[in-house]
């Protein structure tokens, strides 16, 4: 076998809950993941060393070409749990926004997982794929699964959620991304001079209210769309202010609702159909806003060419 690709989406945090930091500086999450149709693709090639080539973005400097980049990572864990004593060279094609809150670095992890699972015929199952990938970063268990998911303890622990439908998104991106680490640093400080204690119980799936599976199980974007809730993007706010401006002039525009995605600085505006995300995305683009179209739920990573 000499080329494997792998598509793998991004996704928005539909909800998102943040408790108590634990023993190793993390909060604990309760978060309700979709996946959306932005992809990243990896294709897989053999080489004797672990080597990683990127397009798709405009400043190639964003994304990091060694141990940093989390597919790179990936492949080396995937080396490592099985005994392969080969490499393989990644070549990553982007489309979800860089550091733009919607896992486009879990996305590129879980695609080559994959990858190289089926190129090196290494043969582990999916749930020990998601054991490897939990070890790589929370986000990247979603984004071997795709669908609809709860998430809990940093996000990684996964339970699929019953959803109906499709849901339009339009997406407003930003060229300057927001460190994840910084939004939870300026999360605390809101919480902390809001007054509310930053060592609550954690979180658990039950933290997400009934009413909120109930919408989604409607399939109807008018119903579902008060439930969406991000209590990170408060952090969000307090480093970049005007994507409650965004948000606002969204919902001004025709979207049933707004919400950051995840830590951001990525909005994602709910619609009712796709012909009013059509037209509310040239809105946008009108006020100078940087503007994709997106729908969920899809699938997760998958193998979309190979030559076995």
């Amino acid at each position: 076998m000499t080329r494997v690709r792998v598509r793998a989406p991004g996704k928005i945090n539909l909800f998102l809950g943040v408790g108590s930091i634990d023993g190793d500086g993390y909060h604990a999450l309760s978060t309700v993941f979709q996946a959306v149709s932005l992809y990243e693709d990896v294709i897989a090639t053999p080489s004797d060393d672990f080597t990683l080539s990127v397009s798709g973005v405009d400043d190639p400097s964003t994304v990091p070409l060694d141990d940093r980049n989390l597919a790179l990572r990936a492949a080396k864990v995937l080396a490592a749990a099985t005994g392969h004593d080969g490499g393989v060279h990644l070549e990553i094609r982007k489309s979800v926004p860089v550091a733009g809150g919607m896992g486009g670095g879990s996305a590129d992890a879980a695609a080559a997982l994959v990858a190289c699972n089926e190129l090196w015929r290494t043969g582990l199952s999916h749930d020990r794929l998601h054991e490897l990938g939990a070890r790589l970063g929370a986000d990247v268990p979603f984004a071997l699964a795709g669908g609809t998911a709860v998430g809990t303890g940093r996000g990684d622990v996964l339970t699929p959620a019953l959803a109906r439908g499709r849901y339009e998104w339009v997406l407003i991106t930003d060229d300057e991304g927001l460190s994840t680490p910084a939004v939870y640093r300026a999360f605390d400080v809101v919480r902390a001079e809001s007054g509310a204690r930053l060592a609550d119980d954690p979180l658990d799936p039950f933290e997400v209210p009934p009413s909120f599976f109930e919408a989604l199980l409607t399939g109807d974007p008018e119903q579902f769309a008060p439930c969406l809730r991000n209590q990170l993007e408060a952090g969000s706010f307090r480093l970049r202010p005007s994507l409650e401006d965004t948000i606002e002039a969204g919902v001004a525009a025709g979207a049933l609702a707004g919400i950051v995605s995840g830590s951001g600085p990525t909005i994602a505006l709910l619609c009712a159909d796709a012909r009013a995300a059509d037209r509310i995305a040239e809105r946008m683009r009108a006020r100078d806003c940087t503007v994709r179209r997106a729908y969920g739920p899809v699938r997760g990573a998958h193998i979309v060419e190979s030559d076995a």
